[in-house]
């Protein structure tokens, strides 16, 4: 299929508004993901002082942080979190709904979300997925700016 007749999202956040919305809960886990979405939006051009910081308290709240976000105006959001695995069905329901709420709002919203939330079985494998938070913030830049061109 030829070029002309796809479209792409650029990852040029030049001039765009970002957030980042991540869960207090296994906050050492869920610094270093905000540390590499800062991370990513700056490779994507976003300006610091465009970029604010949001803490919820834990995985379920992040939609609904993250949607008042872009009724704001912010139009590509990184939602972080990190769910590990305990000796209870607590995981699976809340990395569950998580996930669910996050989806829901990428389909609904005009801005990019960039899903960041790691469900893992325990710390080692969260360290080892840090990356997750840079990858968020580059899709959440994809595609606000694939939604701004299919919008024209």
């Amino acid at each position: 299929m030829s070029d002309e007749r796809q479209s792409f999202g650029a990852l040029d956040g030049r001039g765009l508004r970002a957030g980042v919305v991540a869960a207090r809960f296994n906050r050492a886990i869920t610094d270093a993901l905000v540390r590499e979405a800062l991370r990513g939006f700056a490779a994507c051009g976003i300006a610091e002082d465009a970029v604010k910081i949001v803490r919820v308290p834990g995985a379920l709240e992040i939609a609904a942080a993250a949607r008042a976000l872009v009724d704001a105006g912010f139009a590509a959001v990184a939602c972080l979190g990190c769910v590990i695995q305990g000796g209870t069905d607590h995981y699976e329901h809340v990395s569950r709904l998580a996930l669910e709420g996050i989806a829901r709002l990428a389909d609904e919203a005009r801005a990019g979300i960039g899903n960041g939330v790691l469900t893992v079985h325990d710390e080692h494998q969260a360290r080892v997925r840090i990356h997750k938070g840079y990858e968020a913030a580059l899709v959440a830049v994809e595609m606000a700016r694939l939604l701004r061109d299919l919008r024209r």
